[in-house]
């Protein structure tokens, strides 16, 4: 097993920004200084950020051809492709937050999906307004669902409250309630098409949070049953055997017969080809969105030189591991699509390796516009990758996800997702924890500490594994619970006192 590539990386990342993971942070808020963005913001370039609900990281044609989806390809191969785009948080309003405010979810504290994001946190779309951009906000917004009234950092408002219906929606544009008939991601799309035709000498944002694909899927009626023929491949982890579950906690295989596993989904009214179907069809709309956001911004000359950032909030389990939706800590939950088109600035056709987070989207849209990050923002801007220009980058970041009472059958998650290796450790619950080695086991199959679990002994699981854990197991844990250590502390993640 090398263990190298971790340990140069990282030291390497540490010489280069003077501190530890977080040091990243302050090297995009530097470079919001540089040239690179003060020519942006001389020229005032335009921003479109969209994010899509629940999509998978291999939710279009380019990477899965399940998906038919020809506006989201043409795209990504105008565009640069991010492979490894993922969220802290996998989980619709904590991820939400994240995006907006740079934060992970225990700095911002929008932990489920009731809460509200708080109204002074610093988010990128209000230091856009404050430095002289139009900024308008498009969609669902999902944080504190109990409103919908505008927020701040907007200057056009068309929201709805909580998850909102695909099928005539009630709108609050501005403050004012107003009915439309219609397909929601299609009257979002005119709305957003409205704000980009606004005659402005401003530059713009515009951000679009559509509510597809979320459950339960509901097409627009020119899709319905154009996936009649088709059937999503059952990945090799959706069997419910002994050797998929061997070395797996117990809840991830009891999970199996909850509202988000593929033998009890959504309290058995829906099968599981056709929440597949429904789930493409419904994406069908979202192609159709981005075809004419596409449409109007070349009309009006803007296509090269507009930022448009196409991503979702967080990933989507389409059978892995036996389950469905996200909020765990697996690949299919946290890694997300991530295509960056902006033909003045980046050549299309590109493909980075780098691990980018929900968290970095903010200062890079900042640093672009040539406005100064607020040292707030924890994530880093990625908009060297875009330029060309060579900076240094992370080498592992936290993963969290804070347990639900509405659904209970997953636990909180802390975890380090790193190049090579990911640890998932989990709070109130007696089971064992989960150590990948993702270079030869990337369907996460095999647990490296699948023989580690407390059984009437005292003491926490670290220090069981530490002291029995021998040879590449061994390393990989040392690598990646100091990892883990280290990122907690440096994040101002406020763990149990065991963990400490």
């Amino acid at each position: 097993m090398e263990m190298g590539k971790e340990t140069v990386s990282r030291r390497s990342f540490m010489a280069a920004s003077g501190a530890a993971a977080l040091g990243v942070a302050s090297v995009g808020r530097a470079a919001a200084g540089r040239p690179a963005s003060a020519q942006a913001a001389s020229k005032g370039r335009n921003i479109v950020f969209v994010l899509i609900d629940d999509l998978r990281y291999d939710g279009f044609g380019i990477e899965n051809p399940f998906f038919e989806t020809p506006a989201i390809d043409a795209l990504a191969k105008g565009g640069v492709v991010f492979d490894r785009a993922f969220v802290t948080t996998s989980l619709c309003s904590p991820s939400r937050a994240c995006t907006l405010s740079g934060q992970y979810a225990h700095r911002h504290g929008v932990l489920d999906n009731n809460t509200a994001l708080p109204s002074d946190t610093p988010t990128f779309p209000q230091e856009l307004q404050k430095a002289g951009y139009r900024t308008g906000y498009v969609g669902k917004w999902h944080m504190g669902g109990e409103s919908d009234a505008p927020r701040p950092g907007f200057d056009r408002w068309v929201s709805f409250r909580g998850q909102g219906v695909y099928l005539n929606p009630t709108f609050n544009i501005d403050g004012e309630k107003v009915k439309r008939d219609g397909h929601v991601t299609d009257l979002i799309t005119d709305y957003a098409e409205e704000f980009i035709r606004q005659d402005d000498a401003r530059p713009f944002c515009l951000y679009v949070g559509h509510k597809a694909v979320h459950a339960m899927f509901e097409p627009a009626e020119r899709h319905k049953g154009s996936y009649a023929q088709k059937t999503w491949p059952r990945p090799a982890s959706m069997a419910d055997t002994e050797e998929n579950y061997r070395g797996k906690p117990a809840w991830v295989r009891a999970q199996r017969n909850s509202w988000h596993g593929v033998d009890g989904m959504y309290n058995g009214d829906c099968d599981f080809d056709t929440f597949t179907r429904a789930y493409a069809e419904t994406l069908r709309g979202v192609d159709d969105s981005v075809a004419r956001l596409v449409d109007v911004l070349r009309e009006k000359g803007l296509l090269e030189s507009t930022l448009f950032i196409f991503t979702s909030d967080n990933g989507f389990q389409f059978g892995e591991h036996g389950l469905i939706d996200k909020r765990t800590m697996y690949e299919a939950s946290i890694r997300v699509p991530l295509i960056v088109h902006c033909p003045e600035l980046c050549a299309g056709g590109q493909r980075r390796r780098e691990m980018v987070l929900n968290i970095d989207h903010g200062a890079t849209i900042l640093e672009a516009a040539g406005v100064a990050i607020p040292e707030s923002v924890q994530g880093a801007s990625f908009y060297g990758m875009l330029t060309g220009e060579k900076r240094p980058w992370r080498d592992a970041w936290l993963y969290e996800y804070f347990w639900e009472r509405s659904f209970a059958q997953t636990p909180t998650v802390l975890g380090v997702r790193m190049d090579r290796y990911k640890l998932m450790q989990f709070h109130g619950i007696w089971d064992r924890y989960e150590l990948y080695d993702l270079d030869n086991d990337p369907d996460e199959m095999n647990n490296l500490l699948a023989e580690f679990i407390v059984k009437n002994e005292g003491g926490p699981l670290d220090n069981l594994i530490s002291a029995r854990a021998t040879g590449e197991v061994k390393a990989a844990w040392d690598l990646t619970s100091r990892r883990l250590r280290e990122l907690i502390k440096e994040t101002g993640c406020q763990p149990e006192p065991s963990w400490q």
